[in-house]
């Protein structure tokens, strides 16, 4: 698909994993941007600043304004959801940075990338993020034993998968969208203790991660609303 600079805006918090995810994908298609912050501590993701553009009040938002070009309208499109922010990247922009998804021709690769991606997005990241911790908490729950535990199942569950499709990175040897998911909740992972050598290919895929710009640039320390005590 044919595209004329467009502009980007990404709604983001720093430690958010799922806007995490769309930072990185935005570097690895070498896609600039403007961030919105939304300081979800704050409660600011339920202000009518964020659910204009988000009716469920989360973050990340990406929205993309197109102008026009070659005899067509300009258009503004915008993705609530980073799964689906994350294939419209990869299918917008085909030509750009980095191929998130294999080609077409290889379903079997394909699937497994979606597979691994769900896991984290579907399995781990929604009953361990914060609108889930603050409703468990008035039940007496210990928030971090709470986030281990269920990390540790999707883990094990990425795990299995990972050790058959892995080279260097969750399929194969190029940068998917499963490892665009997976590097934001190793992070998340590391922060409730989670002892990643009982995984050893996540712990493998997530060293060679590190070592990408575009991971670098997403990372929760290095973002323009982190605050200065996490900076590094």
């Amino acid at each position: 698909m044919a595209t004329a600079n467009p502009k980007v805006t990404l709604y983001t918090y720093f430690r958010s994993s799922c806007s995490a995810r769309l930072r990185i994908a935005l570097a690895l298609k070498s896609i600039p941007y403007t961030p919105v912050h939304i300081n979800l501590l704050k409660g600011e993701q339920s202000g009518p600043d964020n659910t204009a553009v988000n009716p469920s009040a989360t973050v990340p938002t990406l929205i993309i304004k197109f102008p026009a070009d070659a005899g067509t309208e300009s258009k503004t499109v915008k993705i609530t959801q980073s799964l689906a922010a994350l294939e419209y990247l990869e299918e917008t922009f085909p030509d750009k940075g980095t191929h998130l998804l294999p080609p077409s021709s290889d379903p079997e690769a394909r699937a497994i990338i979606r597979t691994l991606s769900s896991i984290i997005s579907c399995d781990v990241q929604p009953v361990t993020n914060l609108r889930i911790l603050k409703r468990v908490a008035p039940f007496g729950v210990d928030r971090a034993a709470w986030s281990k535990d269920l990390i540790e199942d999707g883990f094990a569950a990425y795990e299995a998968i990972a050790e058959r499709s892995a080279g260097v990175f969750s399929v194969g040897d190029a940068i998917s969208i499963a490892d665009v998911c997976l590097i934001p909740a190793v992070w998340g992972a590391e922060r409730v203790g989670v002892d990643l050598t009982k995984y050893p290919t996540i712990r493998r895929i997530a060293e060679a991660l590190e070592k990408a710009a575009a991971v670098r640039d997403g990372h929760w320390t290095t973002q323009g609303d982190t605050p200065d005590e996490f900076r590094t």
